[in-house]
């Protein structure tokens, strides 16, 4: 709680009399705060260091962009100062995807996740590059600055160094790619779903939201369905979302890719 005792003034009013829990789930390294007060919508603080890996102004421009696009939280307070930048949004109602409470409704879960992956998808046109020129140049950035945690790759790559996953990566770099509007990090805890109707409530998390391949997304849901709910349940969302023939290629490289960041 030591980032909540010199908080900008602005921000000030918005914590007072708030209950206050640390967020501690998700990859990121950037602190998030569950800000709840009695007789209001509950609210999440993001901070992070200002200039690092878990820079908010990404997610922060996204979100402006995406707000009456997407069911998406909304903006409530942005401030930086020479160390911190600070995030404040509305919460998306709903639970996770993968929470227990629907584990007797993993087919339906699979159909919602198709689809809010659709409506991310419809959209072909926005300000934000995320293609593989800007993204393998950004992987080779991190990588070079030793910012790849190597225990942290997937299964199949552990024991590898990210020197060796990095000369696979230009390897096998698909040879044209799909354009749509991405998520980036399109996995089962950034979107939320109603646990009685399950209907959707919306997504989160979106800083690496961009033009891309289709399969950025769908590599990375592909995985989180595996992590969460077993392999048999992948091809039934493939189908959901519209495709029969995956490709495997590029979900293995877009797996790959993800190992990068």
């Amino acid at each position: 709680m030591n980032l909540l005792q010199n908080i900008p003034a602005g921000l000030q009013a918005w914590l007072q009399d708030a209950v206050i829990e640390e967020n501690r789930e998700g990859m990121t390294n950037a602190s998030v705060f569950r800000l709840e007060r009695r007789d209001q919508p509950d609210r999440y603080l993001k901070i992070a260091a200002r200039g690092s890996e878990d820079d908010l102004r990404d997610e922060l421009s996204h979100l402006l962009w995406l707000q009456g696009r997407l069911p998406v939280p909304e903006v409530l307070y942005w401030a930086e100062d020479s160390e911190r930048q600070y995030l404040l949004m509305s919460a998306i109602p709903g639970v996770v995807l993968y929470d227990e409470a629907l584990r007797d409704q993993l087919p339906a879960v699979i159909r919602v996740y198709a689809a809010g992956l659709r409506q991310i998808h419809a959209f072909q046109d926005c300000p934000f590059d995320a293609r593989l020129d800007m993204k393998i140049a950004q992987a080779a950035r991190r990588l070079h600055a030793n910012q790849i945690d190597e225990s942290d790759f997937d299964a199949e790559r552990q024991g590898r160094t990210a020197q060796n996953a990095f000369r696979e990566l230009l390897d096998t770099r698909p040879n044209s790619e799909d354009p749509v509007f991405t998520h980036g990090d399109y996995c089962t805890p950034n979107v939320l779903v109603d646990p009685g109707s399950l209907s959707l409530g919306g997504f989160i998390d979106w800083g690496r939201a961009g033009i891309a391949d289709r399969y950025q997304d769908l590599a990375l849901a592909a995985r989180s369905i595996e992590y969460n709910f077993g392999n048999k349940w992948v091809e039934p969302f493939f189908h959901a979302y519209g495709i029969d023939d995956p490709d495997p290629a590029k979900v293995k490289f877009y797996k790959l890719l993800d190992e990068f960041f």
